[in-house]
């Protein structure tokens, strides 16, 4: 059974025992489902407890000065762990305390005392503690003293080069290559959530949308995209979508609203998720409501030929977290436990 826990304080949560994977986790792209894929077999194996540790917010969004765009919402990210098999996880409060927290406290209370920990599962770059103090080689000799393993993977690398990351794909996302977003992301790159009211202006227009808050999500992509919406047939349905602030109504919070092609139907409060498939343009602001109407005609015409002319191409869900390798990927061996440094 899966199950979260938020303090870093705390009784042990894994009395039996666990192998745990630890790291930020935004997007749980193809990388991230390697190393959890690791944990869960190697759990599976030893008859231990599959777990990870994670941060909410994610470290980089709590020290930067300005707003981190995700890969994934907090719902989407703690149904990857449950769907990756993990069965306990501590998603850390990453605030002031936790941050000042040295490397070896932060072994010896959060991976031994509230995890107890007998194997752990990290990153080739994995950093951690005060000023990210800790680094693998210290990981590795806390547990010669404590009674854990280390186990390092080393970097996904994409068949066309280049390393699997959350920051190569914001930033793939961001100039709307996002066929290979979704290859390093494992599935298209998709904001969901619940239909809300809107203000009807694009039913009057003639494009009725399902509208999307994001809250404090901050998405990496703005415009006016292509797009396939799931969540309201067995396949995902076509259509146009815009996401920014809506210059021509003076918008402030940024909004998602997806126009599904030839559907007639109630989504309100129903939750959907909306697949980005290609960027048609920028958000603009136009003379007036005909001239806006005009360039949604030519937006729904160019999103309606793009969809046509590159079908959906099935990427099963199941393989975020399992069977990187054969989809392009060169997934290394896992490293045996390193010595301890003398």
């Amino acid at each position: 059974m899966f199950k979260v826990f938020r303090d870093a304080a705390g009784p042990c949560l894994v009395p039996a025992g666990s192998v745990l994977a630890v790291g930020a986790f935004d997007g749980l792209h193809r990388g991230h489902a390697a190393l959890l894929d690791c944990a869960r077999a190697r759990a599976t194996a030893q008859g231990l407890t599959p777990a990870g540790v994670s941060f909410e917010p994610l470290p980089r969004a709590f020290f930067s000065r300005t707003p981190l765009p995700r890969l994934s919402s907090l719902r989407e990210k703690l149904c990857g762990f449950r769907d990756a098999g993990i069965q306990r996880l501590l998603l850390l409060r990453f605030n002031a305390a936790l941050a000042a927290m040295n490397a070896e406290d932060f072994v010896r209370e959060v991976i031994v005392g509230r995890m107890n920990a007998r194997e752990v599962w990290v990153g080739a770059d994995f950093r951690f503690g005060h000023r990210r103090a800790g680094d693998v080689p210290l990981l590795q000799s806390l547990g010669a003293q404590l009674g854990f393993e280390v186990h390092m993977l080393e970097t996904i690398e994409a068949e066309e080069g280049g390393r699997v990351s959350a920051t190569r794909i914001r930033e793939l996302l961001a100039a709307g290559e996002f066929a290979q977003a979704a290859r390093l992301l494992g599935r298209p790159f998709a904001i969901g959530g619940r239909v809300v009211r809107g203000n009807r202006v694009g039913r009057e227009l003639g494009y009725p949308t399902a509208n999307i808050r994001l809250g404090r999500r901050v998405s990496p992509v703005q415009g006016i995209f292509a797009v396939r919406i799931g969540g309201v047939d067995a396949q995902p349905r076509p259509g146009v979508a815009s996401l920014g602030v809506r210059p021509m109504f003076d918008g402030r919070e940024p909004l998602l609203e997806a126009h599904l092609f030839d559907f007639d139907g109630d989504l309100y409060g129903r939750r959907i998720e909306v697949e980005f498939v290609a960027k048609l343009r920028d958000e603009g602001k136009f003379a007036d409501l005909d001239a806006l109407k005009m360039q949604m005609d030519r937006d729904a015409a160019q999103a309606r030929e793009i969809l046509n002319r590159h079908p959906r191409e099935g990427l099963d869900p199941a393989t975020l977290m399992r069977g990187n390798e054969g989809a392009g990927f060169r997934v290394p061996a896992p490293m045996k436990p390193a010595p301890a440094p003398e």
